[in-house]
């Protein structure tokens, strides 16, 4: 599939580097975006990529290095200047006004005014009305944003681009929070676009996502360009090698903790019109994917067994005894430890230190009567660092700053500090590269070698294959099925995650 030929490119970079206090985020980086393709931009975390978008969005200044549109030089950049240029960007957490309708959310900051300078109501929403309809979208212009599913969100986004007549589209990870029917979506958009002529910058962690939609892939890794390839003439081993600067014979590390008796049990668990009768058992040194489409009520079952919302009835059992969990705290105490899947959010304070985050939930063993102990609280931190090797500046470096694998591991210290008996992984591994996976997955096994018991709820079926003993599918708040090693598959489990039965 190709847009329209020509031989000048889109968007061209040329020597572009950038430097931040003790940091080279870009050195020397240098492609070329053709008319009408999809340009895969790939790296692990913290590679260069989110400082090189800014640069192409004007938010950031290149230190070196000049900017070409369509063979013009961009003399002075910034983000007003790029978006009339034909710069338009799709970020990975959508920030819509949702209590706003459709129409108003496309033309914000831009509404046709009438010669009073009021806003020109009806042809707001009849322009507004014109693009959705030409998109095939099934909805009405003055529907409220909040009426819609995040991929609508990220379509009525792409609608947005071409009304202000965007030539290069940028997409940062469009599909790390949508269903897998909603991606293929999503592609026929970006085909559309494709096909109109219209140059995609498009940022992903997945491999067959790039296989699939990418024609032209750049990889970078520590801030420098490695090598732009067409996309054909790849294999995911290679982009993988590229990216991480070392071959990966396996994409998950082999697991060689024995599974030991039950640590964790849940009975007959029900939270009405969330989830109902969730019964199952969790054994010291296992790791248990709990596997499911968005909705299935998984995160809820856990938030629950972790104390962060009450149940209706049922029974949790740990260690083989009743325990009663009201509140976080009594999860804690008990040796059960959860980490969210929104980091940032519920995992993180990000503009608080690297060490500050990792003590945090610490903090009663650091006391001396009213003062904290800073010097055994460094030493953890300093110590947990090493173990996780997290990749910071200094532990005085806010949180917020890292890259998002680093962050993960930051959340995962935090709670290692405290000796987890069980470990509930919500999403652990979402929106980050292959090779901060690989230590994440390194990290699971380590702790299942120690004899704790891990929870693995994930959208992403290989890694559910490639890394947990036993799966158990959910579907609509119920359990659908339980899948041992021996007899993974990515259709029998999908088959249960669509509500089949044993």
């Amino acid at each position: 599939m190709g847009g329209k030929e020509s031989s000048i490119p889109a968007l061209e970079l040329r020597h572009i580097s950038k430097s931040f206090p003790g940091v080279k985020a870009l050195s020397d980086v240098s492609f070329s975006v053709e008319q009408g393709k999809v340009h895969v931009l790939v790296g692990e975390n913290g590679a260069g990529k989110s400082t090189l978008i800014k640069i192409i969005n004007g938010i950031y200044s290149a230190d070196e290095g000049e900017i070409y549109m369509f063979g013009e030089k961009i003399s002075h950049t910034s983000p007003k200047m790029m978006r009339d240029a034909g710069i338009a960007t799709i970020h990975q957490e959508l920030s819509p006004v949702k209590d706003l309708t459709i129409a108003e959310n496309i033309f914000l900051g831009r509404e046709p005014l009438r010669k009073n300078k009021f806003v020109n109501w009806k042809k707001l929403f009849g322009d507004a009305q014109k693009l959705i309809d030409d998109f095939g979208f099934r909805y009405r212009a003055r529907q409220k944003m909040r009426e819609l599913t995040v991929s609508d969100m990220q379509i009525i986004e792409i609608i947005k681009a071409v009304s202000m007549n965007a030539r290069v589209v940028i997409m940062d990870e469009p599909t790390s929070s949508i269903t897998e029917g909603e991606v293929r979506t999503l592609f026929e958009q970006v085909n559309r676009l494709r096909d109109a002529g219209i140059s995609i910058i498009y940022i992903t962690h997945k491999m067959e996502e790039i296989m699939e939609i990418g024609d032209t892939a750049s990889i970078l890794r520590d801030g420098e360009l490695i090598s732009t390839h067409k996309v054909k003439d790849l294999t995911q081993e290679q982009i993988i090698t590229k990216m991480v600067g070392r071959e990966m014979k396996d994409i998950y590390p082999q697991k060689t903790a024995s599974i030991g008796e039950t640590i964790l049990e849940l009975k007959n668990l029900s939270k009405k019109d969330v989830f109902s009768d969730i019964s199952l058992k969790l054994h010291k040194g296992e790791i248990l994917g709990m596997a499911g489409l968005v909705g299935a009520g998984r995160t809820e079952v856990f938030r629950t067994v972790f104390g962060m919302d009450p149940y209706d009835s049922g029974e949790v059992l740990y260690e083989g005894k009743k325990l009663e969990v009201k509140k976080v705290q009594d999860a804690i105490r008990a040796g059960i430890m959860m980490i969210s899947e929104d980091r940032k959010r519920e995992g993180l304070v990000l503009c608080r230190s690297v060490g500050e985050n990792i003590a945090l939930p610490n903090l009663a063993s650091y006391l001396r009567g009213i003062f904290l102990n800073k010097k055994s609280e460094k030493k953890d931190s300093v110590e947990m660092q090493e173990i996780l090797n997290i990749k910071t500046p200094s532990l005085d470096t806010p949180a917020g700053s890292l890259s998002g694998g680093n962050q993960q591991k930051i959340v995962i210290a935090k709670w290692l500090l405290h000796h987890p008996k069980v470990l509930i992984m919500d999403e652990p591994t979402r929106g980050i590269d292959v090779g901060a996976k690989y230590e994440i997955y390194k990290i699971m096994c380590d702790l299942a070698a120690q004899g704790v018991g891990i929870v693995m709820i994930s959208s992403d079926l290989p890694e559910i294959i490639g890394i947990c003993d036993r799966t158990i599918v959910m579907s609509e708040g119920k359990i659908t099925g339980e899948v041992e090693r021996k007899d993974f598959s990515q259709e029998h489990i999908m088959a249960f995650a669509v509500g089949g039965k044993k």
